[in-house]
């Protein structure tokens, strides 16, 4: 039995090492010999990166690509054909052929290849990096580059590549996102260079120009005011005879060892960093508002920043493609549910084409102007002709839209750009929908006067006996009121006031059995169980201040999270600042104030709790007015409640720009001194009236707290600072002392920043501030734009303690002065 046993388990040992030999070539190389097939992989010298067959997400056919060794879930940077999958990987193969890498497949037919033309094709070879460049070179002579991944990149752009233009060739090279999370095959965004400018532009379907980043002015893109040089990247520009490119490396002082840049499917170009606690971290992304992207969803779709998804197709109208929108790929649109009347000859029910109306929406692309007298008149125009889909009048005429709508976005009701579109639909669809905005209601109304009234009177009879109950049927636990959802569903009239949203969600305007008029949020992307959920909102309904707005109660049902807060009735600050007429504009004084109670709240929030709670995300839209324009920071609970975590990608994903300190892109522990950076930040938009970084007419972008730096450094004129609506109506000394404070409270190093009751103190004229070092991440842009001031390292390591003696500011701002240089 021994003697037949050990062979056989010789053979069986054999056979396996030699499997497990198989599943890797053992190196860096696919040299002329050898071929990449199955489960094969050739990985970087150093283990960085791999290289092999790999399957998208559920997708069923197979590609060559290089993804991250140590990253979970797998990360794919490259794909060599990407519109070219392969059905099976085993006898599909990777290998060198005439002098190139050919990919095989497996009727072994070549279906990609590095297309190069070279005669010593005997000792060719193609070697992985570690850098993630998949190079083809001369194996006799390594120094002799025939190809290389990084001139032909896919959607992601690594440290050490480059998007080039070749001035030889006239050829682009283009980051083009993928199709979808399961398909490589090029989408419809790309990202390229603009030689024009030096600049990048992200275009659709190679055409349609909707995001630029300016022009480059040797350290930054002009419309990219809150990069910071020398931070993290390191970025260059080349131009030679042959190309002009932009390149960058990571600084090898960060803490950051894995970095992206990709051009996604969202049709945004982002920047992701890789965190071994958090996996991919978002560092940066253009455009910043996902609706911002042109045509993301589709003929027929509407793009909701404050929905998820954010794509739904109008009324009338489903998903095209519905295994695509699953995908989050939209870009198929949508399609009508009833075809139109109008050149349809098989619709014989003799009814003509109506519109429905959409109140509040930004209009479509490609409008047409018609020059009518009268809303009907341009209706008449519209229907006459079967190509106009829909039609817009207003005091500016009538405009007409043929052919497929893109571009609609619904708007707040208070936004001074929202029109009301009239989208045309088959007669059948309007009726069945409910919604004929003409003779079809007037009738129903009409008939129903008599049923009308008797329900009236129920209701109201309903209503007065709910009035001797307590609030709704809610039960009392502790302070707050446990709320069932149906009782603010009916506070609410079905959720159908909206009072604004956000990341973590939409907040509405309701009234209680009692006729208190409340707030009611609700909360998206609570993973929370029921019992824990009561637990965090019974703590937070503990912390009561005159800054913080009040928890009332809450609703918690399955996965129905809602929280009802007091109703404010000057709504938030944002609304009052950026969007206030000079009628209404909020003056200096109370400005001031709002700005010190403001403060006030967060020092009861990080140093009187019995647990500090850092906020996480400070902005005018999360501090909300009272009829006496008290302020309330609100949300300071919401980070606790859904996870830091989620409120950290929300809060770079969704589009609050300008607030992020910078530890939340280095990804180092979130103390307090986060929310004091976003505090400074805020307080520069208190003097000026306008958000931070804006873009004007002329494509140019002012960063605003690069100029307010200028002003008081070299102690120029700071009411020139305010609010042009002010009319220089303000304190100077305390407008400087603002300026200060926000100076102090966004240096890049928190340990520099000051507490909340620091600021305070200074606030309250208690403590006085000397000028602090100018953040190194601020440029200030002059009048004209060509010239850039640069604070030099100098000027950042000065101390920035406060100070008693008020009579030192002068001598510190000439020192500060004397350290800046310039530079075109």
């Amino acid at each position: 039995m021994d003697i037949v046993t050990k062979p056989t388990l010789m053979l069986l040992l054999f056979l396996f090492f030699s499997l497990k030999t198989n599943l890797s070539l053992g190196a860096d190389t696919i040299s002329a010999n050898e071929s990449l097939s199955g489960d094969k992989t050739v990985e970087s010298g150093g283990g960085v990166f791999v290289l092999g067959f790999f399957k998208p997400g559920n997708a069923s056919k197979y590609y060559i690509g290089m993804w991250y060794k140590q990253v979970t879930p797998q990360t794919v940077v490259w794909v060599a054909n990407r519109e070219k999958p392969v059905s099976d990987r085993f006898s599909s193969e990777l290998k060198i052929s005439d002098g190139n890498l050919v990919l095989f497949n497996e009727s072994k037919i070549p279906i990609w290849s590095t297309g190069v033309n070279y005669t010593g094709s005997a000792s060719v070879q193609a070697v992985l990096h570690d850098n993630g460049n998949l190079i083809l070179n001369d194996g006799s002579n390594s120094s002799i580059s025939l190809w290389q991944s990084f001139d032909n990149p896919a959607d992601t752009w690594l440290p050490g590549g480059k998007i080039s233009y070749n001035k030889i060739t006239k050829k682009h090279q283009r980051l083009t996102s993928w199709k979808n999370s399961e398909d490589p095959a090029p989408g419809l965004f790309s990202l390229e260079l603009d030689i024009s400018d030096n600049s990048y532009i992200i275009l659709w379907n190679m055409s349609n120009e909707y995001w630029t980043s300016g022009s480059w002015n040797g350290d930054i893109f002009s419309g990219v005011p809150e990069m910071r040089r020398s931070y993290i990247y390191d970025f260059e520009f080349v131009t030679n005879d042959n190309e002009s490119y932009f390149t960058y490396s990571v600084y090898n002082t960060s803490a950051i060892k894995i970095s992206r840049f990709v051009m996604a499917v969202s049709g945004q170009v982002k920047q992701l960093n890789w965190l071994s606690s958090n996996g991919w971290n978002l560092f940066w992304s253009q455009p910043r508002q996902q609706c911002e992207v042109y045509a993301f969803c589709g003929a027929y779709g509407s793009c909701n920043e404050d929905s998820l998804p954010f794509c739904q197709c109008l009324t009338g109208f489903k998903p095209k493609v519905q295994s695509n929108w699953d995908l989050e790929d939209y870009s198929d649109g949508c399609s009508r549910n009833i075809e139109l009347q109008c050149g349809n000859n098989s619709v014989a029910n003799g009814e003509t084409d109506k519109f429905l109306s959409i109140s509040s929406t930004s209009l479509p692309e490609n409008q047409q102007s018609v020059h009518v007298g009268s809303l009907g008149e341009c209706e008449s125009h519209c229907l006459s002709n079967c190509s106009c889909t829909a039609y817009a009048y207003d005091s500016s005429g009538c405009s007409i839209f043929t052919g497929e709508l893109l571009n609609v976005k619904p708007l707040s009701a208070d936004d001074g750009n929202g029109k009301t579109l009239y989208l045309r639909l088959a007669a059948s669809e309007i009726q069945s929908s409910g919604k004929d905005n003409k003779g079809t209601v007037i009738g129903v109304v009409v008939g129903s006067v008599a049923g009308v009234a008797v329900f009236l009177a129920v209701t109201v009879f309903l209503i007065l006996r709910r009035r001797k109950k307590t609030i709704g049927t809610g039960k009392m636990e502790g302070s707050l009121v446990a709320f069932e959802y149906k009782d603010l569903q009916n506070a609410t009239k079905n959720f159908s006031e909206k009072l604004g949203g956000g990341g973590f969600g939409s907040v509405f305007k309701g009234t209680l059995a009692d006729s208190t008029v409340v707030a009611v949020k609700k909360l998206e992307s609570v993973s929370q169980g029921e019992k824990q959920f009561r637990s965090e909102v019974s703590t937070i309904g503990t912390i009561q201040h005159v800054h913080l707005i009040r928890l009332r109660g809450f609703c918690s049902e399955g996965n129905k999270k809602l929280l009802v807060y007091d109703y404010m009735s000057n709504g938030s600050l944002d609304s009052h600042l950026f969007h206030g007429n000079n009628s209404n504009v909020l003056d200096w004084k109370t400005r001031y104030q709002i700005a010190l109670g403001t403060a006030r709240g967060l020092v009861y929030l990080h140093e009187k709790c019995r647990d500090c709670i850092i906020h996480c995300d400070i902005k005018p839209e999360n501090i909300l007015l009272d009829a006496e324009f008290c302020p309330k920071v609100a949300d300071f609970g919401l980070a606790k409640l859904i996870g830091r975590d989620f409120s950290r990608v929300l809060t770079t994903m969704r589009g609050t720009r300008g607030y992020l300190a910078p530890e939340w892109i280095a990804g180092v522990a979130i103390t307090s001194k986060a929310d004091v950076y976003s505090y400074g930040m805020m307080l520069f938009e208190f003097v000026s009236g306008r958000r931070n970084s804006e873009q004007f007419e002329d494509g140019k972008v002012r960063f605003y707290p690069s100029l307010a730096a200028s002003v008081v450094v070299e102690g120029g004129d700071v009411l020139s600072l305010l609010d042009s609506r002010l009319e220089r109506n303000a304190d100077a000394e305390e407008l400087e002392r603002v300026c200060r404070v926000a100076l102090w409270c966004i240096q890049d190093d928190e340990a520099r920043r000051p507490s909340m009751s620091q600021v305070v103190q200074i606030l309250e004229g208690i403590t006085d501030v000397n000028l602090p070092p100018i953040p190194r991440s601020l440029q200030v842009f002059g009048n004209n734009h060509d010239n850039v001031i640069f604070f030099t390292e100098s000027s950042s390591s000065q101390s920035s303690q406060p100070r008693s003696n008020a009579s030192t500011a002068s001598s510190h701002t000439k020192s500060t002065t004397s350290s800046m240089s310039s530079k075109t």
